[in-house]
């Protein structure tokens, strides 16, 4: 058996599962360029500096709103993981990619072009669609004549997607996800109390003490300037701050749900009531965030375990078992069709 990686290239975490000893890598998707274009440090390392680093170093994110928008340092930092972090083999090694859904077939082939604009001859190099493999990284079985709804809340974008018989019913991409909730968390800070903070202090907020309700009593002292005196301040953030500031969010990702589920044909719809809705995406760990959905559509939620990592564990099954290999395909062969 060959040596097969699924990737999983997210806004904010890139996540590799490696077949050869059954391990998912899971690591910032951010890198630091000094003097233009020699990468100074990448992964978790560069996420250490990003709203630190001097002005001759730059902190990006090479994967913006889904799809790759600074394609050399995307390439260049994931061949560094596979190489370095990962000490993969990739000769003759079959890749999986996974890509949104609701993306255009050129953005879709920048995430394929990764591999064949370079040196390494793999295998094989083949696309997966997200909300496929995130079905099937949950546990369920997509072949089957059952409908699944799969809410995918990553850092820039929320994925709604139905999934019966193998195939994507429908899929809707919103553009704003976990890092949109952090914004609103600065915006609100800032317009209550004059407290200005960063978006790494903001979503450190989000994952400490915010939740999707109210009432938690929970307390974070963080760091942040006074935009009235300018000077550093110390303040005492509460949980139901937070979700001031992040509700309105909360319940614009609840509109786009419910808005999908009135398309959803009736027999379709009767497996969804009850499956329940699955909450995907590093966004799903909010707390109270299941509470929340159940209460806006009155249908069960289920927050998966690890839901960080259910798109590279599907794309481990579509590049492992032959049951599923015919979710990955190559852009030419369906461009071609």
């Amino acid at each position: 058996m060959s040596n097969a990686y699924g990737i999983d290239l997210g806004t904010n975490n890139l996540k590799i599962y490696d077949n050869s000893n059954d391990t998912i890598l899971n690591i910032s998707n951010t890198i630091a360029i000094v003097d233009d274009n020699q990468m100074y440090s990448y992964g978790d390392d560069a996420f250490s500096m990003y709203e630190k680093a001097p002005d001759n170093i730059e902190v990006s994110f090479p994967i913006s709103s889904g799809v790759i928008a600074d394609f050399d340092n995307m390439q260049t930092m994931l061949f560094k993981i596979l190489e370095s972090d990962l000490g993969a083999r990739l000769k003759n090694a079959d890749i999986i990619v996974a890509v949104p859904t609701d993306i255009t077939e050129v953005e879709k082939k920048a995430f394929q072009d990764l591999f064949i604009k370079s040196k390494t001859r793999v295998r094989n190099i083949r696309l997966c669609e997200k909300p496929i493999a995130d079905a099937l990284g949950i546990g369920l079985d997509v072949t089957e004549p059952t409908g699944v709804m799969v809410v995918d809340i990553g850092a820039d974008t929320t994925e709604i997607s139905v999934v019966s018989l193998g195939g994507i019913v429908q899929t809707q991409l919103l553009e704003f996800g976990g890092n949109l909730l952090d914004e609103s968390i600065v915006t609100h800070l800032r317009r209550k109390f004059n407290l200005l903070i960063g978006m790494k202090t903001a979503k450190q907020l989000k994952e400490n003490i915010g939740a999707a309700k109210e009432g938690k009593d929970l307390k974070a002292k963080i760091v942040g300037r006074n935009v009235v005196s300018g000077l550093p301040t110390e303040f005492e953030v509460e949980s139901d701050e937070v979700f001031a500031g992040i509700k309105a969010d909360l319940s614009n990702i609840c509109g786009a749900v419910k808005r999908s589920l009135e398309k959803v044909p009736p027999e379709l719809a009767k497996d969804i009531v009850h499956s329940g809705i699955y909450l995907t995406g590093g966004g799903a760990n909010l707390a109270d965030l299941a509470d929340f959905f159940n209460e806006e559509t009155g249908i069960k939620v289920n927050v998966v375990d690890n839901s960080s990592e259910t798109v590279v564990k599907g794309l481990n099954l579509v590049a492992s078992e032959d049951k599923y290999k015919k979710f990955g395909f190559m852009m030419q062969s369906r461009i071609l069709g």
